[in-house]
């Protein structure tokens, strides 16, 4: 017996919740975008124009302490 698309993923969830399971959505930036990149480009600059300011080193200091022993674990 053939199962149609609907019912073979309606199966499908059913043995992925009964194992405790379940969907989310994630919502992820559009790469195929026009612009994308344009944009991508336009906030690696301010970032960089960050980093040369007192501020910025601050900032990036800041996160570089907090996230530190995270960065052991992979490496």
């Amino acid at each position: 017996m053939a199962f149609s698309r609907a019912e073979r993923v309606a199966r499908r969830r059913a043995k992925l919740r009964a194992a405790g399971l379940r969907p989310i959505q994630i919502w992820v930036p559009d790469t195929t975008r026009p612009g994308f990149a344009e944009e991508c480009r336009r906030e690696s600059v301010l970032i960089a124009q960050a980093d040369a300011t007192e501020d910025g080193r601050k900032e990036a200091d800041f996160w570089e302490r907090i996230t530190a022993d995270s960065w052991e674990d992979v490496g």
